[in-house]
């Protein structure tokens, strides 16, 4: 039984992983980036360029999208893949943007309108777990359309949930990475505690991820920040910054107040203010070091 096609649009630090291990699970993948260059290393593993991103439709049984935010998905969606002037039917769009939920379900029920089933795939972890196949999906949408798309999920992640409506991979993605971004906050507060006391940091991260204060963020970042070693990223801190931002409109829509979500958003701010948004995410620990004037 012929592989199915997946046209692939966004070729980042995620795009770029999850591109290759469809290739090695047999999957025909055409991809498609504005910087042509990121696509070059794809072509060499066995992928194939496009050019014209309004042809992808036409080869493809899935697209899957990588991109930075929704506004740029509703863009790529109408004006690039033109999939609104399609008349192929049962087209199948991935979209594994950090999106706004919101945005997210609107598109999907528009798409619907023209047989085209959009699902909300959102991503939990890093560029290197997903290029390690760790990556943990959320997923909202048709539960018809999502067991359609088993294979593609276990090519490119350890494993995989559903959540029901459009949205609700969106939603989920924001509640993971409000837990992950104060997780990682707060490690980098104690840490600067530490330091700013005379205390080692390297042993206290030690002792920190063998006590009852262990988080996976210590396993993730807690070495970049003893390091300093924030120029490499892994996850930008720009970007964050955008997901907090997402995270905090949705509580304004709720009506459900979100404390340290808006004083992560004021340090992250200043962080990008100081020209340290392309810095890994683990280095909000600098925030900290720079209100006590220390060396960040």
């Amino acid at each position: 039984m012929p592989k199915t096609r997946i046209g692939f649009v966004g070729i980042g630090l995620m795009g770029t992983g999850m591109a290759r291990n469809l290739i090695s699970a047999g999957f025909p993948v055409s991809v498609y980036d504005i910087d042509r260059k990121n696509c070059s290393a794809i072509v060499q593993e066995g992928g194939t360029e496009t050019e014209d991103p309004a042809q992808l439709a036409n080869h493809s049984d899935v697209i899957i999208l990588s991109l930075p935010n929704s506004h740029v998905v509703n863009e790529v969606v109408k004006h690039s893949l033109k999939l609104f002037e399609t008349e192929k039917k049962g087209l199948i769009l991935l979209d594994t943007t950090t999106a706004d939920p919101i945005l997210s379900e609107t598109l999907a029920l528009e798409l619907l309108e023209k047989e085209i089933f959009m699902l909300d795939v959102t991503l939990s972890g890093t560029a290197i777990m997903c290029a390690e196949r760790d990556l943990t999906l959320m997923v909202g949408g048709k539960e018809a359309i999502y067991q359609q798309c088993e294979a593609i999920f276990n090519a490119i992640a350890k494993q995989f949930f559903y959540l029901g409506k459009n949205g609700s991979g969106a939603l989920m993605k924001l509640i993971v990475n409000l837990v992950l971004g104060l997780n990682r906050m707060v490690l980098a507060e104690g840490l600067a505690l530490g330091e700013q006391a005379g205390m080692e940091s390297s042993r206290v991260l030690e002792i920190l991820k063998n006590s009852a204060a262990y988080s996976k963020a210590m396993d993730m970042k807690g070495d970049r920040m003893v390091e300093k070693n924030y120029r490499n990223p892994e996850g930008k801190l720009a970007f964050h910054r955008k997901d907090v931002g997402l995270i905090l409109d949705l509580g304004k829509r709720l009506d459900f107040p979100l404390p340290l979500s808006s004083v992560h958003a004021q340090a992250l701010a200043s962080l990008v203010a100081k020209d340290r948004g392309e810095w890994d995410n683990a280095s909000i620990i600098s925030f900290y070091k720079d209100l006590v004037n220390s060396d960040s």
